[in-house]
């Protein structure tokens, strides 16, 4: 196995079919289960823990869309931006401003529900933007697409911490 997609016998693309992956998935968990290998050698059992350990892995990275991008554009060898590198973006590190404002503001909003839906709707557009772009990009695979790609998927990891952050304010407002 060279990589996880030739693993799960799919072409290494962004675009998934999620149900095959699943599928896929099962088949080979059921032949490398480490349960079928209890009387068999602790060599034999270790390399079924082993191979069952990449299986999960290889699958956790493939369903997962950002996780996903970011396999692929390692597979075609582009570097990801560091996290100083999206500070270079001023227009990016304004709206990443703008939005942990917004979000701070919802504990003092008189309607909190409303102010939330605001904050959600506002993630959810731009990451909608944000992944439109990144799927048309990694389609491309270009050396100058792949490296645009990894500049988008920096950003769409911050709006997903965002968004992360926005469901654990609204756990501390809701469950008080």
């Amino acid at each position: 196995m060279s990589n996880y997609f030739e693993l799960f016998g799919l072409k290494a693309d962004f675009l998934l079919d999620i149900s095959q992956l699943s599928e896929a998935f099962q088949q080979l968990q059921k032949t490398a289960h480490p349960d079928k290998f209890a009387h068999a050698s602790s060599q034999e059992q270790l390399l079924a823990v082993q191979k069952s350990a990449t299986i999960n892995e290889a699958y956790q990275t493939l369903k997962d869309p950002l996780k996903r991008a970011e396999y692929l554009l390692k597979l075609r060898e582009t570097e990801m931006p560091s996290e100083q590198a999206s500070f270079q973006d001023n227009a990016f590190l304004m709206q990443q401003m703008e939005l942990r404002e917004m979000l701070a503001e919802v504990k003092q909003a008189d309607d909190i529900d409303a102010a939330l839906l605001e904050v959600r709707t506002v993630l959810d557009s731009e990451y909608q933007h944000l992944f439109t772009q990144l799927q048309q990009l990694l389609s491309l695979n270009s050396e100058n697409a792949n490296q645009q790609a990894s500049k988008v998927l920096r950003k769409l990891k911050f709006f997903q911490k965002l968004q992360i952050e926005v469901d654990r304010l609204e756990e501390q407002l809701f469950d008080n």
